[in-house]
């Protein structure tokens, strides 16, 4: 078992920045990848970024590339998710989550969840 647990989230003005923390506790190490994804109201929940928890690979989407950075520090069993340059539509519930295999983008690929954390982005 997995436990992962979000924070971070807010509102913020177009623009601006916030930095998620995914905290991971239990099997980490069973847990080849770890991946942000985010769901909008109404919408499927979307794949944001991966990183390799070994070997610090990573992956965006390209709604995110050059505005957001995945991370990790594996002494704290926790990945983060710098995001600068906010705009409205990344308005959203952010959910990190861990995955077996390295760098997938779908989200049946990720195994365990948390609890998300709200992102609200105002024009």
């Amino acid at each position: 078992q997995v436990q992962l647990v979000e924070s971070g989230g807010g509102l913020v003005q177009a623009g601006g920045s916030l930095r998620l923390s995914c905290a991971a506790s239990g099997r980490t190490f069973s847990s080849h990848c770890m991946g942000w994804f985010r769901q909008a109201p109404g919408k499927e929940r979307d794949f944001v970024a991966a990183i390799t928890w070994g070997g610090g690979t990573t992956l965006y989407a390209d709604s995110v590339k050059g505005r957001f950075t995945i991370s990790r520090d594996n002494a704290k069993n926790t990945v983060y998710l710098q995001m600068n340059s906010l705009k409205p539509d990344d308005t959203a519930v952010y959910y990190c989550a861990t995955a077996s295999r390295p760098l997938q983008r779908a989200p049946k690929e990720y195994d365990y969840w948390g609890q998300g954390t709200q992102v609200t982005v105002s024009s």
